[in-house]
């Protein structure tokens, strides 16, 4: 009896080898990558600062007041002779936990009220739309300032949640835009009819079915919240609303020494105020570059 063999077929022969996702994102998006490892370096700053940081945030050393740079200090002191360096990476901690909570908090609400408007129509989309056109039509560090009014402080593991929600709070609107232009394009759907024949509901056909198909916009529109989220705490703790002493935060270093040591000692403005330009940078980039990448039609 002969010998039989099993070759391939051509099919299979001829079925593409799938990349690698990351290096895919590498070699198309480098700018994007450049920025997704600045963010990295925030996180290690975040998560190690207790390991990083040569002296505790908020000790208080009188004979180094408002210090140069130094070999002890590699970026001077306050004016109450505290590490700017420690307060910096201290502060990462800070802005990092307040805007990636800030925009997956905006994004998420954003997502499901779009979804649920462009779902439904007819009356409850009117309905939803009409307040997010009134909520778009009130500048985003004033609905913030007057969310954090209203609601005051709430701390939570040492995190002022009424804050968290008064910056995620302008970004739901915009959110909720971008999910539900989604939305009407994805309800025509055969299998949307379909899982309406077949009995299911308005809750699952939105959670399960609606919801998953939006998700490239939703990673795209984190990472740009995030950017803004972080310039909107600097703001809002720059102008006294936000994150106040003696919690080491990026805008509270900036409104402690830009009225009174700008000339005396502008390395407390300097760091800071790179620290958040570089953050805000880094984010913006690797989202640009997100949007480009999962875009069908930007691939070539």
């Amino acid at each position: 009896m002969a010998d039989v063999t099993f070759s391939p077929s051509s099919a299979a022969l001829a079925r593409p080898k799938r990349p690698n996702p990351v290096l895919h994102f590498i070699r198309k998006q480098p700018l994007g990558f450049i920025g997704f490892l600045i963010i990295l370096i925030y996180f290690g700053l975040a998560f190690g600062a207790y390991w990083i940081s040569p002296f505790h945030p908020e000790e208080i050393d009188f004979a180094a007041m408002l210090a140069a740079p130094s070999r002890e200090h590699p970026m001077g002191t306050d004016q109450y002779g505290r590490d700017v360096f420690s307060r910096l990476v201290y502060g990462a901690r800070t802005a990092m936990a307040v805007g990636i909570l800030s925009a997956l908090l905006g994004c998420t609400a954003g997502a499901l009220i779009g979804a649920t408007s462009g779902y439904f129509g007819g009356r409850i989309d009117n309905i939803i739309q009409r307040v997010v056109d009134i909520m778009l039509a009130f500048p985003i560090i004033v609905l913030a300032m007057v969310v954090v009014a209203v609601l005051g402080k709430n701390l939570l593991f040492g995190v002022d949640m009424n804050l968290i929600i008064a910056i995620a709070l302008p970004m739901v609107p915009k959110m909720a835009r971008i999910a539900r232009s989604s939305t009407l394009s994805i309800a025509q759907m055969p299998y949307i009819d379909a899982a309406r024949a077949a009995g299911y509901g308005h809750t699952r056909i939105i959670l399960r079915h609606i919801t998953p198909n939006i998700v490239a916009p939703y990673l795209v529109m984190v990472t740009a919240f995030i950017a803004q989220a972080i310039l909107l705490e600097a703001s809002l703790s720059f102008l006294g609303l936000g994150v106040t002493e003696p919690t080491p935060a990026w805008g509270l270093m900036l409104s402690g020494a830009s009225a009174d040591f700008y000339k005396a000692a502008p390395w407390m403005i300097m760091f800071p105020g790179l620290a958040i330009t570089l953050a805000v940078f880094a984010f913006n980039l690797f989202g640009d570059s997100l949007r480009d990448w999962l875009d069908p039609k930007m691939k070539g």
